[in-house]
């Protein structure tokens, strides 16, 4: 029988926030294809037993994308470990306000952890994708910027932007053989949000909003991510893909049943 190769044998991948709950799920499967992973996470603070293993075998650089430079650190250290072919935009920051309560430090934080770093990464390791003609781009966008709720006024119109930039750039490098795209989860049940879905009037609120009556969870975004590093993946760039249960289509059904609709 002849050996079977990883799609992903001699790619290089840097996942951003790998730590959460997502990001590791896409690192592990990254890692599963045969791709060389360079982890990054905000802080030393300790990690759960299963985010893990991971961290213990990869190059690990820590940076803070609330600080101006952060990104660039970032890619700066990451490029000095060895050529990235693969950016899985993956950090972020959500903060639920009062829509009359936004103030500037408020937009600041969520424009420097949702939409610069992730531009710094872009302009630093894109070029260099270019060069080889070989290189994907995944960000991690959500369901808010389709779906948007006033408390996440900001988060929402940042993941928006994301996606417009990326479609913005993905026209340029395409011909070099680089592919820019989203992928955007709806509800997620990760260990972040736990404690909320363990209420079962919250889990039902939410599962009402979902034509397949549940919640995601985070390994229900990794097929796609890993489908759009694929070579199989070379003629998709500038696409959201939505990864929500069908939320973006409308509430599950058996609720518009009751209300005769």
């Amino acid at each position: 029988m002849a050996e079977t190769t990883s799609f992903l044998s001699g790619k290089r991948a840097l996942v951003t926030g790998a730590n959460s709950d997502i990001g590791y799920a896409i690192a592990q499967a990254l890692a599963a294809q045969g791709a060389d992973l360079v982890l990054h996470r905000r802080s030393d603070a300790k990690l759960s037993g299963d985010t893990r293993s991971l961290f213990e075998t990869c190059p690990v650089i820590l940076a803070d994308f609330l600080e101006t430079d952060g990104a660039s650190r970032l890619a700066e250290a990451a490029l000095e470990t060895g050529p990235i072919d693969i950016l899985i935009a993956n950090a972020a920051m959500e903060q639920r306000q009062p829509w009359p309560d936004i103030d500037p430090a408020f937009i600041n934080a969520h424009v420097g952890a949702n939409f610069t770093s992730m531009l710094m990464l872009v302009g630093a390791l894109v070029p260099s994708m270019e060069q080889r003609k070989w290189g994907r781009v995944v960000a991690i966008g959500s369901v808010m910027a389709t779906r948007p709720r006033a408390e996440t006024a900001v988060y929402a119109a940042l993941k928006s932007a994301q996606l417009t930039a990326l479609r913005a750039i993905a026209r340029d490098v395409a011909p070099n053989g680089v592919t820019m795209n989203v992928v955007s989860p709806g509800a997620i049940e990760t260990g972040h949000t736990a404690e909320l879905y363990a209420k079962p009037d919250f889990r039902r609120a939410v599962t009402a909003k979902i034509p397949m009556a549940r919640p995601g969870t985070p390994e229900d975004c990794v097929a796609p991510v890993t489908m759009l590093c694929s070579d199989g993946a070379s003629y998709i760039t500038g696409v959201d893909i939505p990864v929500n249960g069908g939320w973006d289509i409308g509430d599950a059904p058996g609720n518009l049943m009751k209300f005769g609709q």
